[in-house]
């Protein structure tokens, strides 16, 4: 199986920028991407931070720009996102009986299991006794099933005070649910960090994903609290694949313009420069033609 996990897309409103950037333009290149390298995929996931600053207007141009992906689109909010005017835009999106944007998708032999942690008014993340329920039941539900979850915030801290101060509040409340409910669950998929990063805790592994727009610098030393360093590094989401013993995630920088080459034509290999490097594969592609 294949999907494509994206994050943190953070739309305003069209023809608007943020941070020097249309994040709309991001987004659309990504959507351009998928539809030309992966139209395979069984799904595209995108875990939250969906607009900027969750107005009905910016959800209606995430709607347009997502509309030309041929395969389901699964959705889950951030908390730069606001439930109502979410759901106002896309009602076909499931919410539980406490209003909560959370649900299961059965994908061949395996569940994906989406999960809301926003916490209206504050930049952290919170699953209630509510929706860890939920998650109980639903882990409950998978049966032997390999089980998938998205949600936003990150269940862990990872060695950044600035953003782990604002990651899921008390995490270990999810994990004891893993530990009783979720022996089958591969992998957990969030964002919110803008940065890339996996791991393995508790025997489960996790990743995250640059944003399609603006990124968080790789810094250890900003403390709790303070203003958090942003930078423009590449865009990015990533191309998902699983089978019955393995999950691989690929990041895909699909704004990456540099020149390509073969490893072992020597042209390339011999080539001076990037400049140089371009120039040689260009004539072999006219040649070739």
């Amino acid at each position: 199986m294949k999907f494509i996990h994206m994050t943190d897309l953070h739309l305003v409103a069209p023809g608007q920028v943020l941070y020097g950037v249309d994040p709309t333009e991001r987004l659309a290149a990504a959507v351009r991407s998928v539809c030309s390298e992966h139209p395979d995929a069984a799904c595209v996931a995108i875990t939250g931070d969906l607009v900027h600053s969750g107005q009905e207007a910016q959800y209606r141009a995430l709607k347009s720009a997502l509309e030309p992906l041929p395969m389901p689109v699964h959705l889950v909010p951030g908390n730069h996102d606001e439930r109502t005017a979410l759901l106002g835009v896309f009602p076909d999106l499931a919410a539980d009986e406490h209003g909560y944007i959370q649900y299961a998708v059965d994908l061949e032999d395996a569940r994906l299991l989406f999960l809301d942690t926003l916490a209206t008014g504050r930049s952290d993340g919170v699953l209630c006794e509510h929706r860890l329920a939920w998650l109980a039941q639903a882990l409950e539900d998978s049966g032997e099933r390999p089980a998938y979850l998205f949600m936003h915030h990150p269940p862990l801290a990872v060695g950044l005070p600035v953003m782990d101060c604002m990651g899921l509040a008390e995490p270990e409340r999810f994990w004891r649910t893993l530990a009783t409910y979720g022996q089958n669950v591969r992998h957990v998929f969030f964002g919110h960090l803008h940065r890339p990063l996996q791991g393995v805790i508790n025997g489960v592994g996790f990743s995250c994903l640059p944003s399609t727009h603006h990124q968080v610098r790789f810094d250890d030393k900003t403390k709790a609290g303070e203003d958090i360093p942003g930078c423009h590094e590449p865009p990015a989401y990533a191309v998902v694949t699983t089978d019955a013993r393995q999950t691989v995630v690929h990041l895909h920088n699909y704004l990456d313009t540099s020149p390509r080459f073969r490893l072992g034509d020597r042209k390339a290999a011999v080539a001076s420069s990037l400049s140089d490097l371009a120039e040689a594969m260009q004539a072999t592609s006219d040649t070739a033609h």
